[in-house]
């Protein structure tokens, strides 16, 4: 992608630019909850009667979508996010040729601070950034970048209708607009976080019981000891640690895998150390004993997200744990199904230590805004149109078609909510299904985790249980179920020039070098050791002075939830 395609963005001072070239310092690396995804594939659509309609003209004076040519840049601020190319999948197709929309992807090409950066100091922006909410975001407004949303919203319904008044609160920036258009925001319990379990291995073994970390722990020792070419257990870690976090919600009750991605632990009206953590430490020292007994992958730490999908789809791990083991679990199943109809992956209720209620043990986390957000840059010369498509890819028509794929294969017509009416084929092709699914993973950007969760789930538990897609079938039994809501604890981290913010990234740093070594700790004596000089470290950086920032926001966030 050459500089000349992107447009310039409006002129903004140099001091502003310098200003926030210097505070955009990394991306973050967590994907939040994410929904899985499911799709299909041709021709026409039209609106349900109930839904709100993609973008008609009329009295508001909207724009309608298809009436000409749109075409904007869109740039994923993420290492580890490659956009595919716009129009080389079914879905995407449909809607290049029906809508009119073409987007050329910027790609951050594995480094998007620098990218960012270079973009902002350069004054070429993308037309559209896909980013993670929060100081970033709050830099590029206040730097004058970003267009404000408020005087489309009763132009196009979609936004207000979906994402609803309270989260749309929470929107808000400083000056009261809003900017940011959220990714699987909800209203109610969504999310995929768990165990994964190579089925044909845990039959072979007797089904043994799951239920406490000592079920666990005795059950990669007999896989060990079964399956010597098979690893026991494969969290995946490759972004920010994931899968020790599951891991680490099986020793408290009622505590939030949001507490480790926020380095923040609640304790009374006050966020405090991680490292002090009762929970946290006792969860080192379990995830440390797997590690050295070589029942945890040996390159956990190092290993990436496609070298995690891969012993998924080859079955050569026992159990895998993670923020979205959805997302390789249902391929994976297919995969092994192929080579042996008995074979494939089931879900586990998330271990707890023994005592403990198994009902008030979360393994993953879900918000009401979701996971991240779109904003439109004033680089875009037609932002409204932008919006205008982002509103439609949220709504049912654009969700349905994203999701799904267009009309005809996996589904045909609608009922009175809008929802799509499945076609024998959305049973019947699973392999179809599933390829079409992973390829919109990636362009699912304005995720309307309701509709979709509602509309799949409705048909699904029409189905015998053998005809049921296996995500629909895991959330149901076991996901949706096992997630907490941590809506309270969003938007926590400083921004990245603030002194709260500078001590914030010496501390990841400091953070990620503990979790390692307490990982490959050869004692549990030792992983306490490494915890409490990591404490020691972390005072002498301006910790409590993070907490005390962290703690503020908190209690705003919870200020806020109760219409304060």
């Amino acid at each position: 992608m050459k500089m000349s395609r992107w447009r310039k963005s409006a002129t903004i001072g140099l001091a502003s630019v310098m200003a926030i070239t210097l505070a955009m310092t990394g991306c973050s690396s967590g994907n939040g909850n994410k929904t899985n995804n499911e799709p299909a594939a041709t021709n026409s659509q039209k609106p349900a009667e109930s839904e709100s309609p993609a973008n008609t003209a009329g009295d508001s004076g909207a724009w309608k979508l298809g009436s000409e040519p749109l075409k904007f840049s869109f740039y994923g601020h993420y290492d580890w996010y490659s956009m595919p190319a716009w129009g080389g999948d079914e879905a995407t197709k449909w809607i290049k040729d029906n809508m009119k929309v073409d987007i050329t992807p910027v790609q951050s090409g594995g480094n998007a601070a620098q990218k960012l950066n270079t973009m902002i100091a350069s004054g070429d922006l993308p037309d559209v950034i896909w980013m993670d909410r929060g100081a970033d975001v709050e830099k590029l407004r206040e730097a004058g970048m970003l267009v404000p949303f408020d005087d489309y919203l009763d132009k196009y319904p979609n936004f207000k209708k979906w994402v609803g008044e309270e989260a749309i609160n929470m929107l808000r920036s400083k000056d009261g607009k809003i900017y940011q258009f959220p990714n699987w925001y909800t209203s109610q319990p969504n999310g995929n976080a768990g165990y994964l379990l190579n089925k044909k291995i845990y039959e072979e073994l007797g089904k043994p019981a799951l239920e406490t970390t000592d079920d666990f722990y005795n059950y990669l020792k007999m896989v060990k000891e079964k399956y010597p070419n098979v690893t026991p257990f494969n969290p995946d870690l490759a972004i920010d640690g994931q899968g020790l976090d599951v891991l680490y919600s099986a020793f408290g009750e009622d505590y939030s895998p949001a507490y480790v991605s926020n380095r923040a632990v609640p304790n009374g009206d006050k966020l405090t150390s991680l490292f002090l953590d009762p929970v946290f430490r006792e969860s080192m020292q379990f995830a440390s004993k797997l590690f050295r007994e070589k029942l945890m992958s040996p390159d956990a730490l190092t290993q990436t997200k496609d070298q995690v999908k891969e012993q998924a789809y080859n079955g050569t791990a026992a159990v895998f744990a993670g923020a979205s083991p959805t997302e390789y679990g249902a391929v994976g199943d297919a995969e092994l199904k192929k080579k042996d109809p008995n074979s494939g992956y089931m879900m586990v209720w998330p271990v707890h230590k023994a005592g403990l209620d198994k009902n008030k043990i979360w393994a993953g986390t879900y918000t009401q805004l979701g996971w991240n957000v779109s904003v439109i840059t004033k680089s875009a010369k037609d932002p409204e149109k932008i919006f205008a498509f982002l509103d439609y890819l949220t709504g049912p028509e654009g969700t349905r078609t994203l999701f799904w794929g267009p009309e005809g294969i996996y589904w045909k017509g609608t009922d009175a909510d809008g929802s799509p009416i499945f076609t024998d084929a959305y049973t019947s092709d699973v392999e179809g299904r599933t390829k079409m699914m992973d390829a919109t993973v990636n362009f699912q950007w304005n995720g309307n985790t309701v509709f979709i969760d509602t509309s799949k789930m409705k048909f699904e538990l029409t189905l015998p249980e053998e005809q049921q897609s296996w995500e629909a079938r895991w959330q149901n039994a076991i996901t949706w179920k096992t997630q907490k809501n941590a809506t309270e604890f969003i938007n926590l981290a400083p921004a990245p020039d603030s002194e709260e913010g500078i001590i914030a990234q010496t501390f990841e740093e400091l953070y990620k070098e503990a979790r390692a070594k307490a990982l490959y700790a050869k004692s549990d004596e030792e992983v306490l050791a490494i915890l409490d000089k990591a404490q020691k470290d972390a005072g002498a950086i301006g910790y409590d002075k993070l907490l005390a920032y962290k703690t503020t926001k908190w209690q705003e966030n919870l200020k806020s939830i109760k219409g304060n």
